[in-house]
């Protein structure tokens, strides 16, 4: 057997890329339910990457704090709003050992955040916490019918969600929207073409 894959090396290699994998385009199921966030609303964006969703956020007028787990991803995201002339919190966590805030923010959005069957449960859990009532939390992740496909995701199928996960994950708040779909994907080269997806909009209670 081989040695565990370590995630934040595993992430930094990718964004050390000179191209933007996942491209600069907010994602698209995001930007068809902004409509829905509190204008001027604080957003958590947790495993942000080099930050495109929380940077067109942050353009969008709201008040945005991301988070990863590679420093190389926080580094390039800092450089990226700083060229943008934009102010906002990028802080690299480990969203598993990270104290969540509480009742802090309008919405939590979580974008292709894929994480092990361990650590799932308490990490959505936290993502709920940190969402004051009345408040969304809307995400899109991959589901195991995305292994049949080349157009990105975790290739175990351990890591993909289902909208029955989903469901008992935030078993605490109001299901606004949540479905299984099939889409087409335009993300960066990373991220391109058909793909099997589970997303859904969450109302804290």
């Amino acid at each position: 057997m081989g040695s565990p894959v370590d995630p934040a090396a595993m992430w930094d290699e990718r964004f050390s890329r000179p191209e933007a994998v996942y491209g600069h385009k907010p994602n698209a199921y995001l930007h068809s339910k902004i409509f829905q966030i509190k204008s001027g609303g604080r957003v958590l964006v947790p495993g942000d990457g080099y930050g495109r969703n929380g940077i067109w956020l942050a353009r969008q007028g709201f008040v945005v704090h991301t988070v990863d787990i590679s420093s190389v991803g926080v580094a390039r995201a800092r450089k990226a709003a700083q060229a943008a002339g934009l102010t906002m919190s990028i802080d690299q966590v480990d969203l598993s050992r990270w104290t969540w805030p509480e009742s802090d923010f309008d919405a939590v959005v979580s974008v292709f955040l894929h994480l092990p069957p361990d650590k799932r449960p308490g990490i959505h859990a936290g993502m709920l916490r940190a969402v004051r009532p009345g408040g969304l939390l809307i995400l899109e992740a991959f589901t195991p019918a995305q292994l049949r496909h080349s157009s990105g995701g975790p290739k175990q199928v351990e890591l993909l969600y289902t909208a029955e996960m989903l469901r008992k994950d935030f078993l605490g708040a109001e299901v606004v929207e949540l479905e299984e779909a099939e889409v087409s994907l335009d993300e960066g080269h990373l991220h391109r073409g058909p793909a099997s997806v589970v997303h859904g909009v969450f109302r804290k209670k």
